[in-house]
């Protein structure tokens, strides 16, 4: 379950999958689903792989989905 709360990020803040998770208040698999299903986009990718969220989307994923 999404918190009600809005999310306290930075519009041009990048933040890392479990930063995005705790921010959302979801798990992780839950995050990586609406990532599959395209409900919330990743911000960037580094060589090692590791994804980020930006804080725009976080708040544009957030108000979406509350």
């Amino acid at each position: 379950m999404i918190t009600s709360e809005e999310p306290k990020v930075s519009a041009t803040g990048r933040y890392g999958t479990m930063e995005t998770c705790r921010k959302l208040g979801v798990c992780k698999d839950t995050l990586r689903r609406y990532r599959s299903e395209h409900k919330i986009r990743c911000g960037y990718r580094k060589e090692n792989g590791k994804v980020f969220y930006t804080g725009a989307e976080i708040l544009r994923f957030w108000r979406a989905t509350v």
